[in-house]
This record gives structure tokens, sequence and C-alpha cells, in this order.
């Protein structure tokens, strides 16, 4: 049984905790194992891990001058890589290769093994080259490979090394390495690549676009990108990531890419699954990193938002921004009493409103209570021109808009703008439905003259709420606590649950919130959340009246 096949039946039998996208990519290599067009040979990946387990000794304590000890997922990694040929050239199948894993997982450690077998068993007359956005970067797997040449070549008799290259003299092989800041990226011949850390790279950056140049005239370029996730949304490494899902799920077609993925499938699972960490950590379970110190700093998480942010990206791959994460999962995920509009019958509400054009989704909610009951009942509906569909990047982010619609949630109309006096009459139209008056609505002055003019019809009650610090802050606290005290019952709304995952807040001087998307990306509408924190402010302006008409 090869490490590929071994390593999947551990997945099978759940020896390992495997993602989605780790273990789809994982069963298209084992069908691409009987494609005709590509030959399995596992021939120079037995020598490769043979000589890394045999001859690479590490530097760091508590594994100093000990070899290099593979786990079945990194001789998987290796394997796939280096097994996969062309069957009408005969040539290596992978060009591009990405590796996403969780920090302390060893990434710098198997690289620099495989970087230290090319500098004395690799083929003659090739360069590689360690790449990164900056040099303290790019050093990592470098001073490692350096480390593992003088361990196993203490006096120089095939190799020597300075500060800025490593080189087997016998074979004329070169390891060095590069960062972005260097002026001129032009001239090099190389054959190999590590890049580290790409999440620092900017979209179309220039140092991977002068490797790739650099490679151009070899039959088996390898470009190795190994990198835990990062603060920088729709950069580089988000775009690379959206292109290996899309190959992985046979979206794509590009035989030359392939990716291991270790992340998470849900941040839910981080707050309650721990056996769930695995995906996005696979050296958990052989000790290389610490459950315990992962789970004192997740339950630190729970409280501080700053080290919530840096937990998600940096241990579970969850891509959210520099902004701190408004709401844990479990805070806004979980069992609410299931109920209708008709027990509702003859009450007040108040309502808010969170209208748009073309870009994002239209909103509006209402809030409906009981006497003696704590629980805020909200229901909701949104709106989305059908034109979004087609040209929008939302899906990436989650966004299941037919699937919503289907379920009743969402009304995706022909036109090309939303309609603000259509939300008017939804509104309206729940005295006639469920004899349910809406007291006052409030809603943002953005686009509001048309809705104000239809609910002035309606004899309906517009409250004005500015969308900035003082009209938010407040509401947005009141908000959280009740989310976290789980008093408020949207229904499971899957759409609410979507905007109240890609909600950030911004945080002032002065203690003030904000809420802002995820990372400034444009995709992840937080417009349902938005929508709810008007509803509260609404309700904070108003809560002694309303209390009279619930009484």
């Amino acid at each position: 049984m090869t490490h590929l096949e071994s390593y999947y039946e551990m997945i099978c039998k759940g020896d390992v905790i495997a993602g989605y996208y780790l273990r789809k990519q994982v069963e298209n290599l084992l069908n691409d194992m009987d494609n005709p067009a590509y030959i399995y040979d596992t021939t120079e990946a037995d020598k490769r891990i043979k000589f890394m387990e045999s001859y690479c000794l590490q530097s760091k304590d508590p594994f100093y001058m000990k070899p290099v000890v593979l786990m079945p997922w990194q001789k998987a990694f290796w394997e796939s890589v280096y097994s996969f040929k062309m069957a009408d050239t005969g040539f290596r199948r992978f060009w591009e290769v990405l590796l996403e894993v969780a920090r302390k997982n060893g990434k710098s450690t198997m690289f620099a093994a495989d970087g230290n077998t090319d500098l004395f068993i690799g083929a003659g007359g090739v360069d590689i080259c360690c790449l990164s956005n900056d040099d303290r970067q790019a050093k990592l797997i470098f001073n490692e490979t350096a480390g593992m040449r003088s361990r196993l070549d203490p006096k120089k008799r095939i190799t020597k090394d300075n500060l800025t290259e490593l080189k087997n003299y016998k074979r004329n092989i070169t390891v060095f390495r590069l960062a972005a800041t260097v002026r001129n990226l032009d001239g090099f011949n190389l054959s190999k690549c590590y890049c580290d850390e790409s999440h620092e790279l900017p979209l179309g950056a220039e140092l991977v676009d002068a490797a790739w140049r650099a490679m151009s005239v070899k039959d088996e370029p390898l470009f190795l990108n190994c990198t835990t996730n990062g603060y920088n949304r729709g950069e580089y490494l988000d775009d690379r990531i959206e292109y290996a899902k899309k190959v992985i799920d046979g979206e794509t077609i590009d035989p030359h890419f392939m990716a291991f993925l270790y992340e998470q499938d849900s941040e839910l699972e981080v707050w309650q699954d721990e056996e769930s960490w695995e995906k996005s950590n696979p050296s958990l379970r052989y000790g290389v990193k610490k459950i315990a110190k992962l789970r004192a700093d997740v339950e630190a998480a729970k409280t501080d938002k700053k080290k919530r942010v840096k937990l998600l990206v940096k241990d579970f791959n969850i891509p959210v921004g520099n902004s701190e994460a408004w709401l844990m999962a479990d805070e806004y995920i979980y069992p609410q009493e299931v109920y209708n509009l008709d027990e509702f019958r003859g009450c007040v509400a108040l309502a808010a409103v969170d209208l748009s054009a073309t870009t994002d989704l239209t909103n509006a909610k209402i809030l409906l209570m009981r006497a003696g009951d704590p629980v805020k009942y909200v229901y909701s509906h949104y709106w989305i021109p059908s034109e979004k569909l087609s040209r929008s990047d939302d899906r990436t982010a989650g966004a299941e808009y037919r699937e919503w619609a289907r379920k009743g949630l969402i009304t995706i109309h022909d036109e090309p703008e939303n309609d603000a006096a259509t939300v008017a009459r939804w509104l309206a139209g729940l005295k006639k439905s469920h004899n349910i008056k809406i007291y006052k609505c409030g809603y943002d002055q953005w686009g509001s003259k048309d809705f104000i003019n239809a609910m002035d019809n309606f004899g309906i009650e517009c409250e004005r709420i500015e969308q900035n610090e003082k009209g938010m802050s407040n509401a947005m606290k009141l908000l959280e606590g009740d989310l976290k005290g789980r008093r408020v019952n949207y229904g499971g709304n899957a759409v609410d649950e979507w905007c109240f995952g890609n909600c950030a807040v911004k945080v002032s001087d002065s203690g003030g919130y904000m809420p802002i998307k995820i990372g400034g990306q444009k995709a992840r509408r937080i417009d349902g959340a938005v929508t709810c924190i008007i509803l509260w402010e609404t309700y904070r302006r108003f809560k002694s009246e309303f209390t009279n008409y619930i009484k």
C-alpha cells in the first residue's frame, strides 16, 4: 500500500479527522492513479522520504540532532508531489503545489528537509529558491536547511554555505533565499521554489511572477507554496485558495496544480468539537503541536476578541481580517424554539430595514415580544436583484441565494434594483395577513426617500437611525448581550446566520462599536446583522411605549 492509500484508509477509519477539501483532494488523487493520462511511480518519493528520515537532522529542542520523522500526512503529501508523472512525456505532473496548514505543525521542517534532500542527492546543476514577502520570513526554511546541511556535512567535504546561499560544489546545486524587497527579481534560472507564508503577498505579486519566469524553461518546474492563513483578505493567498477549491471540486481543470488544504469546515466546530481541531492541525495527534496549549488558547479566545481573531486565523485557518470578529459562532447559532407569526396575531411590533440598490441585500425585520417572556422574537425577509446571482462573488463567501429563496427566506426579483416600496408593502402587509401592527420602523437615511413616502402612505411612523457610532454602538452592545444570553429567537434564519458570521466590530478609542465586514471583503454581506442592530436601537429608543403594548 502506498503512503497515499494508507493515509486515505486512516481517514476512512476515523483514525485521522479530515476536512472536506483535504478528503476530496485525497480521493481525487486516488482516482487519478487509475487515470491512463498519469503514471504513479513512487521511486523518487520513496528515495526522498528515506533520505529525510535518515539524514536530515533537526535543530530545535526536543528534536535536536534527531532525524526528521515524517507523519502519515507528510508522507502522503510528498509522495503525491513526486510520484505522479504525465504518461505522454514521463515528466512530473505537478508544477504548483499549495499546502495550507495551521502554525506549529512542522511545515518549515518538512520543507527544509526536502531542500536538504535536493542539496545532497538532487539532480545536478539546479538552483532552488526560498522566497517570501520579507527577508525574515524567507530565512525560516533557508536557515533550517542550512542547519541540516551543517550537521550532515560539518567538515564541508561536498557542501558549503554563507549567509545567503548553500551550495553542493561537487554537483553544482544551489539553494538561496529571496525576498520581495529585492529590487531586481529577474535573471534567475530556477528549478524549484519554496514560497513561505504567502498570506503576506499582495494579489499579482511580482515576486511570484518573477519566480515563474525563472522556471519557464524547465520541463519540471516546482512551485511549493507552504503557508498558514493570514489577515489580508482578497490578496494572493485568498486567490490561490479559491482557485484550489475550484480545482478540487472539478469546476476548473488544471492537471498541474495540487492543494492540501488543512482547514476547518466551520468556525462553530472550533468551539464545540475538540476532535475537529485536527482538520487544520494534522500534527496534533502526534504531539508535534501541543493539545494542552491549544485548549488554553481556545478558552482565552472565548472572552478576548483580539486573541480570537489570531486563534481562528493562525490555529484553524479560518479567514477573518484584522478587525475583531464580533461574535463567536455559538453565540448566534444555538437551538431556538420553533414559532410562526400566527402565534402573534393582534400584536404590535417594531420594525427595521437596511435598504440597498444593486450591490447589497435589502432586509426588513420585525421584533415581537410576549408578556412575561424575555425572549425577543425576530421575523425577517430579504430581497436581491436576479442580476446579482450571476455576477457576484458572494457564493465563494458562503452565500446560497437560490437555496434560501427556495426556503422562502429571500425574494429574487428581475428588476435591476431593489424596490424600497416593495419592502414597505411587505411590512404593511403584516397587518392584513397576521393583524400585526408596526408601531415604529427604524431606517438609515441612505436610499430612504421612496421608502419613507410609501410608509407614510401606509400610516407607519419611521425613526431615522444613523449608521455611525452614535447610532449603532449602544444597540450593538445590547444585541450582543441578548444573543450571548440566548434571548433572541430569529428562527434559525440561515441568511441571518450568514450575516452575523460575516460581521466584525470596529472598536473606537472611546470604546464605541461599529459593524464592518470581516476583512473589508465586499462579498461578506452583513445587511442582516446591520438591520438587527437598527432594530435594537429602535427598541432602545421606544422601549417604554413598546413594553406598554406588550402588557
